[in-house]
């Protein structure tokens, strides 16, 4: 009997070893030992993203061909739409050259863009984070802010050779100070606690007492520029709910984000020209 009841705890007792020895080691030798694993696992996971990849491609090979030229048209739509905004962005950008020259401003070209694709999600209730195929190879730094079409995406909080791990603004570790759009007061976004299948949400904290919030007059919320990540006017989510904080004298409430968070497959990840002096030290 006591032979027994030691098998059945044997698997708990070397566990319980397993983590007082790591516990032990040191924090270089941790660190060390952790971005070793990654870098080993690295291809692993590229390997699976590829071969997704793969698999979509075959999936859309298997559809008609009239349902492939119904998409290919409406695909065109959409290059047509996307051409003429091209051609006002580059008249926009001329013009602002052009009173910079006149006025003897400082150019405003702070990043350069860095396409990745998403190839892993690491969703569970203390973070929010996913794998990009790309990392120290191009260029990307730690801190890098990290864009898609709906807005802001996370930050990188760690970079290998090969891939990066971004964290999401849904994670309860994201903190950064935004605004109400056409507002220049600065309030508090935290990251949510989100379930897996939840739809995504955060928190706004030290709101002004005028400001109005609810689900039927939401309130856009965009990044301030303050703290030297993101720059200013990029997205975060609508502010849905606001009530008086515990304090009395601000406001806190509710922030629906982007669904589309949870199912990323491109992402953008900003790159500063000048890394030494736009991202703050981490």
């Amino acid at each position: 009997m006591p032979s027994r009841r030691f098998d059945q705890a044997r698997p708990f007792l070397t566990l319980g070893i397993i983590l007082a020895f790591w516990l032990m080691l040191p924090a270089g030798l941790k660190s060390f030992v952790r971005a070793s694993f990654f870098e080993l696992t690295a291809p692993i996971t590229l390997a699976a993203s590829k071969v997704r990849d793969l698999q979509e491609f075959w999936a859309l090979r298997s559809h008609s061909k009239n349902e492939l030229i119904e998409a290919g048209r409406d695909q065109a739509r959409i290059n047509a739409s996307y051409e003429v905004a091209v051609q006002q962005t580059a008249e926009l950008k001329s013009e602002i050259v052009r009173l910079e020259e006149l006025l003897r401003l400082p150019a405003r070209d702070q990043y350069r863009l860095e396409h990745a694709r998403v190839a892993r999600r690491d969703f569970s209730a203390w973070w929010q984070r996913i794998v990009i195929r790309k990392g120290r190879d191009f260029g990307i730094p730690a801190g890098a802010p990290v864009v898609f079409s709906g807005g802001v995406v996370g930050r990188v909080v760690e970079v290998r050779a090969s891939t990066a791990i971004v964290e999401l603004i849904t994670s309860p570790g994201v903190r950064l100070a935004g605004v109400i759009e056409g507002d220049s007061r600065p309030i508090s976004f935290q990251g949510g606690n989100n379930p897996t299948f939840a739809p995504p949400t955060g928190i706004v904290e030290l709101m002004p007492l005028d400001i109005i919030a609810s689900p039927a007059s939401p309130k856009r919320l965009v990044t301030s520029g303050y703290g030297g990540v993101f720059p200013p006017g990029l997205t975060l989510g609508t502010v849905i709910r606001a009530e008086l904080g515990s304090d009395g004298l601000h406001k806190s409430g509710e922030v629906r984000l982007d669904e589309r968070l949870g199912s990323l497959n491109e992402v953008t990840v900003l790159v500063p020209l000048n890394v030494e002096t736009a991202l703050p030290a981490r």
